[in-house]
């Protein structure tokens, strides 16, 4: 069993900054890829990044060159560096891993972007 929990959203201006975690615990050996999702009101869970237990990223097309994602296999985290975040961010993101075939979710953490 693997438990996820994120931290880190908050409410930001636009044009701002913010950056998600996810740890995770439990029985790990190698949580493959880790990533994030989110879900803004009325639409659907989407893809924001992945990254793979050798660092290998993938980013959704309109997330690429704002966001970066990045993870720490000695302390099983992900991070989801936020740049530039418009409001159209605006939204619950998920933290999500991948274990044999199993797939884990965070709870997740809210994100608002507005003036």
């Amino acid at each position: 069993q693997v438990q996820l929990v994120e931290s880190g959203g908050g409410l930001v201006q636009p044009g701002g900054s913010l950056r998600l975690s996810c740890a995770a615990s439990g029985t790990i050996f190698r949580l493959n890829p880790m990533g994030w999702f989110r879900q803004a009101p009325g639409k659907e869970r989407e893809l924001v990044a992945n990254i793979a237990y050798g660092g290998e990223t993938d980013y959704a097309d309109s997330m690429k060159g704002r966001f970066t994602i990045s993870r720490d296999n000695g302390k099983n985290t992900v991070y989801l560096q936020m740049n530039r975040l418009k409001p159209e961010d605006t939204a619950v993101y998920y933290c999500k891993a991948k274990l044999n075939d199993n797939d884990y979710w965070g709870q997740g953490t809210q994100v608002t972007v507005s003036s």
